[in-house]
């Protein structure tokens, strides 16, 4: 899969098929899955609108998981009125995902009609500096972003701090690995007792027998470590994933204590696809959200060198009904989407 604005450019994250085929013109809304970022991660680098909804608002049964606290769908449009026209279509409880259950009384059946016009003016956004890693070029776009966003009526406080995930810190990967261990093994059970691969390590020795085909670019080290750990019980993942959910709960729910929503950018514009070094690091701003089951709305803010960029929005739990508004008035503000050139 490439990215159809610079097919040596990479169209990042595991939802990357979906972004692309809505980017390039191939669909008009497809279905994306996040456990930290791989929904704004694409959709903003392929230059559309991407909502990584509450945690629960959409049912995840079905859906190779990697994090139980984590995980959701959501939808990609090139329009945030054509994500808003779709959201309502999946929401509702869903007796096999526990998740759901938080739902009721909480989501909307029709969030296409809270799509105004005018929902900028007088709203507080908390303008989010604190990332580390972007570059010059797309804090540019941001801060034409949010002149755009004063000019509609949006009353900006600026900055708002919020600290930025870590990924070498113990305890994101050691929550990942428990619970992805956890989580695949259920779902491969669920499969039958005639399913070739049933568990994580047998996964691991499909890969191994075929590694001519399957480990020919990447190692299995992530699915190798994860196997070893024990069960959701443990102690060391209990701690884990208690300091990691609450700290980041905490911090935003004490920023969006005084604003309507966070805003910041999303992610660095696409990067050449390198096999051998991976993906590099750079800015993003997809982990907090994520990690706390936050909403988060990406919308085009702009291109650097001809490659697009997103602005995000974060809200409350269950405010995707007035993320959807706010990022629908900025679109229609500065209709930076622009479809990708046909390749010669």
């Amino acid at each position: 899969c490439r990215n159809p604005y610079a097919l040596d450019r990479n169209p990042c994250g595991s939802s990357s098929g979906s972004a692309v085929a809505v980017s390039a013109n191939l669909a008009p809304i497809a279905i994306g899955t996040e456990t930290a970022g791989s929904i704004v991660c694409p959709a903003s680098i392929n230059g559309i609108v991407g909502l990584k909804p509450t945690v629960g608002l959409w049912s995840r049964s079905g859906i190779i998981p990697i994090s139980h606290v984590q995980d959701t769908a959501g939808p990609m449009g090139r329009r945030v009125g054509d994500v808003a026209a779709i959201l309502g279509s999946a929401v509702g409880v869903d007796p096999t995902d526990p998740a759901t259950a938080t739902s009721v009384d909480r989501y909307e059946q029709d969030y296409l009609g809270a799509v105004e016009t005018e929902s900028l003016r007088g709203a507080r956004l908390g303008v989010v500096r604190s990332f580390e890693g972007f570059d010059d070029a797309t804090l540019a776009c941001f801060d034409a972003a949010l002149e755009a966003l004063a000019a509609a009526g949006a009353e900006l406080v600026d900055p708002v701090t919020i600290e930025a995930t870590r990924w070498g810190d113990p305890a994101p990967l050691v929550a990942l690995e428990y619970e992805f261990k956890a989580g695949l093994n259920a779902y491969l059970a669920s499969l039958g007792p005639h399913a070739p691969v049933r568990t994580l390590a047998d996964v691991i020795a499909f890969n191994e027998a075929h590694a001519d085909r399957e480990l020919v670019h990447f190692g299995q080290e992530h699915l190798v470590n994860a196997n070893r750990r024990g069960p959701l019980t443990d102690p060391e993942y209990i701690q884990a994933r208690t300091e990691l959910t609450e700290r980041h709960r905490t911090q935003l729910d004490a920023a969006l204590d005084t604003v309507d929503a966070l805003v910041m950018p999303t992610r660095d514009p696409a990067w050449p696809t390198d096999h051998a070094n991976g993906d590099p690091r750079g800015g993003s701003s997809a982990g907090p959200a994520a990690i706390a089951g936050y909403p988060n709305l990406t919308v085009p803010m702009g291109f650097v060198d001809g490659l697009p960029v997103g602005i995000g929005f974060v809200g409350r739990p269950w405010s995707e009904q007035h993320l959807l508004a706010l990022g629908h008035h900025y679109e229609q503000t500065t209709l930076h989407r622009r479809p990708p050139e046909p390749s010669q």
